[in-house]
């Protein structure tokens, strides 16, 4: 290859790295005692949870809680508890605990 030729292609290289897409650094894929599965997302910098449930993209926003962490919207109620475990309550379900598969 000529010196121009590898200009061109080391220039192209360095501007695909730095138009790779942003990074969600966590994503998980839980099952339910009910049958539920859903797929969580979360991003650096954005307290807010993305989920994919009954094959609908939810976001849900963090709230407050006295033990774990809560997020909620559109109808869901995702927690995480102190003690580890997960409950998701949607879609006028009685709340169901939820692992990894």
């Amino acid at each position: 290859m000529d010196r121009c030729t590898k200009s061109i292609l080391g220039a192209a290289a360095l501007a695909a790295l730095q138009l790779s897409p942003a990074k969600a650094q966590t994503f998980q894929t839980y099952r339910c005692v009910d049958g539920t599965q859903f797929i969580i997302g979360f991003y650096p910098h954005d307290p807010d949870a993305y989920l994919q449930i009954d094959g609908r993209p939810v976001t849900l926003r963090k709230r407050v809680a006295l033990t774990g962490a809560r997020y909620s919207g559109s109808g869901v109620t995702l927690k995480f508890l102190r003690s580890g475990g997960i409950t998701v309550k949607h879609a006028g379900r009685a709340t169901t605990a939820c692992d990894l598969p």
